[in-house]
This record gives C-alpha cells, structure tokens and sequence, in this order.
C-alpha cells in the first residue's frame, strides 16, 4: 500500500510546461494586481503626484519581466525624467491600463491552462482591449512627448521621431501578440 502511494508517474514534458506556465502566469497576475491596487488606492487618498513613488519601482521590475516595448516607458522616460512624467496624471491612466489588462491576461492564461475559464473571464480578455488599448496608448504618448520636452536638444527630436514611429509600431505588436496568445492557448490546451 505504501509502495502504490510512492509510485506516482513523472511529469510528462506537457505538464511541466503547464504547471511552469501556470506558476509564471500566476506571478504575473500578482504583480500587475499589486500595481494596479496601488494606483487605483493612491488616486483618491493622495493624488497623482505619489503614484511613481508608490508604483514605480514595482512597475520596473514586474514590466520588465513582461514586455520588451514598454521598458522605453518605465526605463527611458519616467525613470529618466520623473519631474516631467511622474506626477502627471497620464503616469497613472497608463498604470491602470496596463494593470487591469496584465491581471486580465495572466490570471486568463492560468484558467485556460488549467481548463476551466469562466465566460466573463473571456468577455474581458477580448473586450477590455477596447477602452484600455487607446487609454494606454495616448498615456504613453503624453509622457513620451513631456520627456522629450524636459530633455532639450537633440534628444526632444529623438522623442518626436519615436511618437512618430511608436504608434503604428504598438498596433503591429498589439496584433501580434493576440494572434500568438491565441495560437499557444489552442496548442496547450490541446496537449
């Protein structure tokens, strides 16, 4: 009876990934949660000046474990230029945009993995886009163009350069991304 209980097959290649993914995907919910519960707590208590000092280290880390096009935004201009970009109220909207739809994502990819998504879970993941995508957009574009304001010659040219190129750029990735999160989640949930 002892030797039945010992006996447990090893993990099979699939279910390694899934549970790494699932672990993955849960930690990145909890961070982007934590964010998200920061910003939308400070607002009302102390205002947009405090956010990056409550949020923004957090910020840093737990993007620049996600995506590689935001660590221009966290790296190269709120950290670069706090007095410019941090206490604007466009640091916060881009905070809330970002949070709501990393908590939406990751905790969406840990109920798929485990097979048991609820249909409002799904409505969000697929409808939440809509309001967050030109909320988070245009907030990074304000705090781009404020940068690159404070940052004087020939770097404000630089700026302006980017805002013309990261627009259509965040639309190409945005479509991209979708189309692999959706191939990946019928090949896991297939295996």
């Amino acid at each position: 009876m002892a030797q039945e209980r010992a006996q447990r097959p090893p993990l099979t290649k699939s279910e390694i990934v899934k549970e790494y993914l699932t672990a993955y995907n849960s930690v990145c919910a909890l961070l982007w949660f934590s964010v998200f519960g920061r910003v939308v707590l400070l607002i009302p208590i102390t205002g947009y000046g405090s956010i990056y000092e409550a949020a923004g280290d957090i910020t840093k880390w737990t993007q620049t474990v996600a995506v590689s096009s935001r660590l221009l935004l966290v790296w190269a201009i709120v950290d670069r230029f706090p007095a410019a970009t941090s206490t604007s109220p466009f640091y916060s909207s881009m905070l809330v945009a970002w949070s709501a739809t990393e908590v939406v994502r990751y905790s969406y990819f840990v109920l798929n993995l485990r097979g048991s998504v609820p249909g409002f879970m799904t409505w969000l993941r697929y409808n939440m886009f809509y309001v967050l995508y030109p909320m988070g957009i245009t907030s990074e574009c304000v705090l781009v163009w404020k940068a690159s304001e404070a940052a004087g010659e020939p770097w404000r040219w630089v700026g302006w350069m980017l805002l013309g190129l990261y627009v259509p750029e965040a639309q190409d990735d945005e479509r991209e991304t979708n189309r692999e999160e959706e191939s990946s989640s019928y090949a896991l949930r297939g295996s």
